[in-house]
């Protein structure tokens, strides 16, 4: 049976943490994700660590900075091995750093394999994770996607599937495209046209527009086998775990 895993950023509104591993516990989950503010103040993590052993949860995956990354991947290890975390991705590019072209996002691509080096010699899974610009077209009719991934030929993918799809791309062709590459993915949802615009118009996995049936059997077909409930801005974020993880286990 899969264990899936919550990305805790879901929660980053409610509660005290102790109390929101606990609540995805007691649902079900046995996995979690970790992002940077989670575990920015170092002091705190040896309480995050018995937090998670007390509710026998996995932090099996991390987001943490490029920055971070390149300029003190000691301590991304130090958090990495303290909390168990086995694979490690980049999330995010401000816009204003974002390349205009295929050769910038090469370069980017390049960049992040090399700052990624430690992490991977350490025995780590290292990868990026994407949003929608990687999914826009350049001038080219190129995607940064494919620079990223061929600068840094063995970047892990992380595969954010809605993020892809609010790209307007269709997540099928590039899950075949980069079986081979793709370690992990992000399992959310896309309200109706018009709909939870008090919540971005995401929507809890199952109740929005994505056809996550094909689409997790396609990840599933291709080996994938870490999936990650995620909600980016959800109004009650025990009733989104609560209702993804009943859909995702009714696949």
């Amino acid at each position: 049976m899969t264990q899936y895993s919550y990305q805790l950023y879901s929660s980053r509104n409610f509660g005290p943490m102790s109390d929101t591993l606990a609540m995805i516990a007691n649902l079900g989950y046995a996995r979690v994700e970790g992002y940077g503010a989670l575990y920015a103040n170092l002091k705190n993590l040896d309480g995050l660590k018995a937090d998670l052993e007390k509710n026998n949860l996995h932090m099996k995956s991390g987001h943490f900075s490029l920055d971070m990354v390149a300029t003190d991947p000691k301590t991304v290890l130090d958090i990495a091995r303290t909390l168990k975390i086995t694979d490690i991705y980049v999330p995010h590019l401000a816009e204003p750093d974002r390349p205009t072209n295929a050769d910038g996002w090469r370069a980017f691509g390049r960049r992040l394999a090399d700052a990624g080096k430690p992490i991977v010699d350490a025995g780590h899974c290292f990868g990026w994770h994407n949003h929608a610009f990687e999914f826009t077209a350049l001038d080219d009719g190129s995607f940064p996607i494919e620079a990223i991934l061929d600068g840094g030929p063995d970047l892990s993918f992380e595969f954010d599937v809605a993020w892809a799809v609010r790209g307007d791309q269709d997540p099928l062709p590039w899950i075949q495209r980069y079986a081979d590459r793709i370690s992990a993915a992000h399992v959310k949802d896309i309200a109706p046209k018009g709909e939870n615009a008090d919540e971005d118009g995401w929507a809890d996995v199952g109740t929005g527009t994505m056809d996550w049936r094909g689409i997790m059997l396609a990840l599933q077909n291709i080996g994938v086998d870490l999936f990650v409930a995620e909600h980016d801005n959800p109004s009650d974020d025990a009733r989104f775990a609560r209702r993804s993880l009943d859909f995702l286990k009714s696949l």
